[in-house]
């Protein structure tokens, strides 16, 4: 056991709790049972879900057993949005994107191998469509809805920003019930105390609660705890886990390993201390080395790569975070451009200034028309300009003739070019 509350507190990501003390001596005197729902609105989580799931990972490396709960029963409702009603996906969707959510998580928690027994402290994936698909509607407003104030549910946030603008269904309203009822079940079926989420899950998780104890009164687990953590802002004032291109997800088909490590790496300096805080398993004192390395050398950027490198690891493992460091490296003139993985290099030029165009490769215009394409120079004579002036790379090799021309011995695997202006700007070409 170590103090998961000091520890919490020290990233910074403590922002609620019910009775501070009482879940310290909880979890002192533990292991306890906690549990985070993570619903399925998409196919994949994002980078917005890491806090909540690193958050259980911390609390099982404590001490404590942390429960997955994956949302087959509130997926098909959705948890109600502050400005808009949300749309429903059918039953087989939900299904498919529970399956991807179960899998990422199964990634951050240790869960019991197959064919041991399980340990005190192992990690347990549940689906509430288990139990909600088996209520029935009057069981639903009879034994769950009798023990809620409508006065108090239209005083919930989100309800009057609803209320005042463009309205709320029923069914969206009723959202709190299904999320409270969740919280009973779990804490019958496993004996869980605690339930964590974002700071603006506070109101569904009081809700459930206040219902542990209007429905299990004698409460024979113990009291039930909350803890809530901050939501994430970024210092330019941009949404954090967006980027030009969207969200910033886990699952390699929406966001590639490359994209993701370029995410964090490119992290402004004003909040990668937090990042590494609130995302890394660092110990405090690796921590506080790599804040003065970036407030001593910020151009260094260790503690960007230091998160970048953990954090890719973690989500895509080591050979994918083996593959974009060397896709990095290789972009700037530091490795072997043919050797990279070609889906790497592929996705390391999507996130550069690139131009796709129909080949054959002899059909291709000169060298300084495709620098001027991609915008690497603002015109052909700037392109010209820096091929004279020695500034001008194709595959990292210097250009020196401003007539040349590409050939299919310059294709890396039979598609893409690499060009790069200076040392830092890089572009690409991808022929179709």
């Amino acid at each position: 056991m170590t103090d998961i509350i000091d520890d919490l507190q020290w990233r910074g990501l403590i922002a609620q709790t019910t009775d501070l003390d009482d879940l310290r001596k909880a979890l002192a005197d533990g292991p306890v049972t906690l549990y985070c729902g993570f619903d399925p609105t998409a196919g994949s989580l994002h980078v917005g879900h890491l806090t909540q799931a690193l958050t259980l990972a911390r609390f099982q490396r404590a001490g404590h057993r942390p429960i997955a709960l994956v949302g087959g029963g509130t997926g098909m409702i959705g948890d109600p949005k502050p400005n808009a009603e949300r749309a429903l996906n059918s039953a087989e969707t939900v299904r498919e994107w529970v399956g991807n959510l179960g899998r990422q998580l199964a990634a951050f928690l240790e869960f019991t191998p197959e064919g041991a027994t399980p340990r005190p402290t192992d990690a347990i994936l549940v689906d509430n469509a288990e139990w909600l698909g088996k209520l029935s509607a009057i069981g639903l407003l009879r034994d769950v809805g009798k023990h809620f104030s409508i006065n108090q549910m239209l005083a919930r946030e989100t309800v009057k920003s609803r209320l005042d603008g463009v309205g709320m269904s029923y069914t969206e309203f009723s959202y709190v019930l299904l999320q409270s009822y969740d919280y009973v079940e779990l804490y019958r079926r496993y004996g869980c105390t605690l339930q964590i989420g974002g700071s603006d899950q506070w109101g569904n998780i009081t809700a459930g609660l206040d219902l542990i104890r209007r429905m299990d009164g004698n409460e024979p687990h113990g009291p039930a705890h909350a803890l809530t953590t901050n939501l994430l802002t970024k210092a330019d004032g941009t949404k954090f886990g967006k980027t030009e291109s969207g969200a910033v997800w886990l699952d390699p088909e929406l966001t590639s390993p490359y994209a993701f490590y370029q995410f964090w790496f490119n992290s402004d300096d004003r909040d990668v201390s937090r990042y590494l805080r609130i995302f890394s398993f660092r110990s405090r004192e690796e921590i506080e080395d790599l804040e003065r390395q970036t407030a001593e050398r910020p151009a260094a950027r260790a503690a960007q790569r230091a998160l970048a490198e953990e954090l890719t690891t973690l989500v895509h493992g080591e050979q994918e975070c083996r593959n974009v460091i060397e896709a990095s490296r290789a972009l700037f003139g530091q490795g072997t451009l043919a050797e990279l993985n070609p889906d790497t290099l592929g996705a390391a030029l999507a996130e550069v200034p690139h131009v796709e165009l129909e080949g054959p490769v002899d059909a291709l215009p000169p060298v300084v028309d495709l620098l001027a394409a991609t915008g690497l120079v603002p015109s052909k004579s700037a392109a010209r300009r820096a091929v004279q002036e020695g500034g001008a790379y194709l595959n990292n090799a210097k250009v020196t003739d401003i007539e040349a021309r590409v050939g299919a011995e310059d294709l890396l695997h039979g598609r893409y070019l690499v060009l790069r202006r200076g040392k830092r700007n890089v572009g690409g070409v991808v022929l179709k």
